[in-house]
C-alpha cells in the first residue's frame, strides 16, 4: 500500500463565485492511496477553511500534512493523533475506508446504487434579488429544501425573501432553514426569532458566535418554549474534539438540531461520535458538506448513507454542485434534489 498526498487548485465557475461569497479558488491536499501494482485506488480530501477550521494553518506546506500523517499511522490510534485535524483526518480515512472498500460506509443502499440521498440547496448571493433568482433557480432543479445564508446587516432582507418564498410555497411544499453563520448580536437574534415564527421555518444555524453557551442555551429554550424557528450549531461544533467535551456541550445547550460536518468537526470518526450522542438526546442532526470538491461531497454522501441508512428523509447538505469548473469526476451525480452513486460494478 502507497500512500500519495498532492495539492490541487480548483477554479470556481464565474457564475458561483456571489455564492462562494468572492472566492474563485479552492485549495485542497489530496490523499491517494494505491496498492503495490499501482491499481487500487482511495481518495480523500483536506480543504480545511481559512478563518473557520480548528486545523486551517495546519498545512501550510504539503510535508507538514504528511509528517502528520507518518505519524498517526505509526501510532496506536491514528483516528486520536489527528483528532485535533479535522480536515486531514477526513481526507486520510476516506482514502482508507475507499481503498479497503470498508463495508462501514460501503455497504449501504446508497453505496450500492439503490437509493439517493435528498439534499437541500444552498442560497447565498449579495442582493435580495439575486438570492430571489437562485432560490427559483433550485426549485426549478427540484430542491424542496432551501438553505438561506444570511450575510452582515442584511437581516430585513432576508425577512423579506422569507416572506416572498411563503407567499408562494407553503411549508409541506417548501422547507425553508436559515444559516446566521454567527453573525447576530443575541438581541438581533431574538428578533429575527420571533419575526420568522409564522413561516415554518426548519431550523436557523449558529444564530450568535459560537463561546456564548449561556446565551445559545437561552435561545434554544426559547425555540422549544415558544414554538420559534429550532436552533442548529455549527460552528459551536469546530474544535471539540474528544467525547466528554461533546457530551458536554450538548448537555449545556440542548440544541434542537446540530449540523455536522466531517471536514470540520473530526472526520468520519468524529462526525459518527456526534451524531450519535446526539441522537441519544433526541437532537436533530444533518450532515453537510463544506465547500469541497467533488472527492469530498462523495465521501460526506457515503458517511450521511451510514449514518441514516435507508430512514434518510429529510435533506442533508450534499446539494452544492458543480461550483468549480476543473474538479474531478467522480461516481455520484445529483438528479433533482437527491445525490446519487453512478451505478457501479461491484463484482
Amino acid at each position: 500500500m502507497q500512500i500519495n498526498l498532492s495539492e490541487r487548485t480548483l477554479h470556481v465557475k464565474e457564475t458561483e463565485v456571489a455564492f462562494l461569497r468572492g472566492r474563485k479558488e479552492h485549495h485542497s491536499i489530496v490523499v491517494s492511496i494505491t496498492d503495490d501494482q499501482g491499481k487500487r485506488i482511495g481518495l480523500g480530501e483536506c480543504s480545511p477553511i481559512e478563518g473557520v477550521s480548528c486545523d486551517a494553518d495546519a498545512y501550510i506546506r504539503m510535508s507538514d500534512a504528511a509528517r502528520l500523517i507518518n505519524e498517526a499511522l505509526e501510532s496506536e490510534d491514528y483516528t486520536k493523533h489527528l483528532s485535533s485535524y479535522p480536515a486531514l483526518l477526513f481526507a486520510l480515512e476516506s482514502a482508507l475506508y475507499d481503498y479497503q472498500q470498508n463495508p462501514l460506509l460501503y455497504d449501504t443502499p446508497f453505496a450500492h446504487s439503490q437509493v439517493g440521498i435528498p439534499s437541500y440547496a444552498d442560497i447565498d448571493a449579495e442582493s435580495y434579488d439575486d438570492m430571489l433568482l437562485r432560490s427559483k433557480r433550485m426549485i426549478l432543479k427540484g430542491f424542496r429544501h432551501l438553505k438561506l445564508h444570511l450575510r452582515e446587516g442584511e437581516t430585513a432582507s432576508m425577512l423579506s425573501l422569507v416572506r416572498t418564498l411563503r407567499s408562494r410555497f407553503s411549508k409541506d411544499t417548501l422547507t425553508l432553514s436559515i444559516d446566521a453563520c454567527g453573525i447576530l448580536k443575541m438581541e438581533e437574534a431574538v428578533s429575527m426569532l420571533k419575526e420568522l415564527k409564522p413561516y415554518g421555518i426548519h431550523q436557523v444555524e449558529q444564530p450568535i458566535a459560537r463561546y456564548q453557551w449561556k446565551e445559545m442555551k437561552q435561545l434554544c429554550l426559547m425555540a422549544e418554549e415558544e414554538k420559534t424557528a429550532p436552533i442548529a450549531l455549527d460552528e459551536e461544533l469546530i474544535g471539540v474534539n474528544d467525547l466528554t467535551g461533546k457530551t458536554m456541550l450538548l448537555d449545556t445547550i440542548r440544541p434542537q438540531y446540530v449540523v455536522v460536518k466531517p471536514m470540520l468537526h473530526g472526520g468520519i470518526t468524529g462526525a459518527i461520535e456526534w451524531a450519535s450522542e446526539a441522537m441519544k438526546r433526541n437532537i436533530g442532526v444533518v450532515v453537510a458538506a463544506t465547500q469541497e470538491g467533488s472527492i469530498g461531497l462523495r465521501n460526506v454522501a457515503f458517511l450521511a448513507a451510514r449514518i441514516f441508512g435507508p430512514r434518510c428523509i429529510e435533506a442533508q447538505g450534499l446539494g452544492t454542485g458543480r461550483v468549480y469548473r476543473d474538479d474531478t469526476e467522480m461516481d455520484i451525480e445529483m438528479h433533482g434534489n437527491k445525490l446519487w452513486r453512478s451505478l457501479v460494478d461491484e463484482d
